[in-house]
């Protein structure tokens, strides 16, 4: 047997429910072998980070490159990158890798924390988002990077044009934060695939942006087209809030099992 190989390049989730912690839980759910970089480590919880800190630029090549050299990859994932230094690092590694490359531009956690520098956005506009097959930014980001603010579903198009215009081949642009079902834009310029889904009431949804970057990667390392893929990580998401459960104090995670789940009988 031979598992397609997906690569996660982001931070580490102490408390579990994102990050590179839930990259791995979501490809190893959707049969693909997980591999990671890890270019932040994050003291984090379910109450919020408490504090993060990058890894060298050298490192973090160090470990694209002892990854990518002898096992190889099907499709890449990006996730928080930090600073700006890292952020230009990862997308010259992109460059030179024949592989998808799903995007998601971490600017801030569910709580609201920073974890990326605001000197580091120009470097994700210019270097990492052209390198990108697909990205897939929630609303604060679409504002963060293009400065299109969406307040209603009728306003994504433009924020799908806004991003497009930064160069990724697809965007998926995540109105999860808008009212009414939970609805997201996949455009790549030509085409519009809107995909909705039942919104439920959990509040315990920390890790979702991750989870589905990552389901998306999997789906691309399988063989799928962008849509196709997309279309089966918003299925696998869905699922995952839907069985969210608490975890410490604050905001639990999604459940990256949620399919591996029997009732005792």
């Amino acid at each position: 047997m031979k598992l397609p190989l997906v690569l996660t390049v982001a931070g580490s989730d102490s408390g579990g429910g994102a990050g590179i912690q839930a990259d791995l839980k979501t490809m190893l759910a959707l049969g693909t072998h997980g591999m990671s970089v890890i270019a932040a480590v994050t003291a984090q919880n379910s109450l919020g980070v408490q504090g993060y800190w990058e890894l060298p630029a050298e490192a973090v090549r160090a470990q694209y490159r002892s990854v990518a050299d002898d096992i190889g990859v099907q499709a890449v994932k990006t996730g928080m990158l930090a600073s700006a230094p890292l952020v230009e690092t990862v997308a010259e590694l992109l460059a030179e890798t024949d592989a998808p490359v799903v995007v998601d531009p971490v600017g801030v956690s569910k709580h609201g924390d920073s974890l990326l520098a605001a000197s580091a956005l120009d470097s994700v506009r210019r270097k990492l988002l052209p390198v990108a097959t697909l990205a897939t930014p929630n609303l604060d980001e679409v504002a963060q990077l293009t400065g299109v603010r969406v307040t209603e579903e009728g306003e994504l198009s433009r924020a799908a044009d806004a991003m497009l215009a930064l160069g990724p081949r697809w965007v998926l642009i995540k109105g999860g934060h808008l009212p009414g079902d939970a609805v997201d834009l996949l455009s790549d310029g030509s085409r519009e695939v809107w995909l909705r889904a039942e919104r439920y009431d959990n509040r315990h949804t920390h890790g979702t942006g991750c989870t589905l970057a990552s389901a998306i990667a999997a789906g691309l390392a399988k063989g799928l087209t962008v849509p196709e893929a997309v279309r089966a990580a918003k299925e696998y998401v869905t699922g995952a809030i839907a069985a969210g459960f608490p975890l410490g104090a604050g905001i639990g995670p999604v459940d990256h099992g949620w399919r591996f789940r029997q009732p005792l009988t």
